[in-house]
């Protein structure tokens, strides 16, 4: 019943080459110090593996099922990547200008619309030149027909705001 770890594993039953190791049982009661024979061979009574969980100091082994500890491991590491990646939504910024034309707007739109979906934000600003400035409501209707069009994806975060030449507002997706 002895299974051999990959290489960049732990090191479980005969891989183990410490002569005593701190065993701890299958319910995580501590069973003491014991030579590294008699601990395998506990493992082997009980029909489990001996895994080498800790090698600072006093080596500690613990007999479990090294297959479910195994799925238990990658499990735990899935969950961890899948939190993490939750946490590093990118925000992505798209520029439209007051005078867009409608076939670059659509084009920007379905991008757009393509990186809510995946759960990322997205920053929608027009920037103002010239004398267009004095024009702001029209580059506020285009902020808010682009939100508008994202509405089925999307919920308006923060509302449209001009800060110096630029306005914009922030779409976060629908959860």
């Amino acid at each position: 019943m002895f299974r051999i770890a990959k290489q960049n594993d732990v090191l479980i039953n005969e891989q183990i080459k410490f002569d005593e190791v701190m065993v701890i049982g299958p319910n995580g009661e501590k069973l003491g110090i014991k030579k590294r024979e008699d601990a395998l061979t506990l493992a082997n009574y009980a029909g489990l593996d001996l895994v080498l969980m800790s090698s600072n100091g006093v080596p500690v082994c613990k007999v479990i099922d090294y297959n479910k500890f195994k799925y238990e491991k990658t499990k735990r590491e899935k969950e961890a990547k899948k939190k993490q990646r939750e946490q590093n939504l990118e925000l992505k910024e798209y520029r439209l200008s007051v005078t867009i034309d409608t076939h670059d707007f659509e084009t920007k739109l379905k991008n757009a619309r393509g990186y809510v979906e995946k759960g990322h934000k997205v920053k929608v600003s027009v920037r103002f030149k010239g004398r267009q400035i004095a024009h702001s409501d029209l580059g506020r209707d285009v902020i808010l027909k682009f939100a508008d069009a994202l509405n089925e994806v999307g919920v308006i975060e923060q509302a449209p705001k001009l800060e110096g030449r630029s306005m914009s507002l922030v779409v976060a997706p629908k959860k």
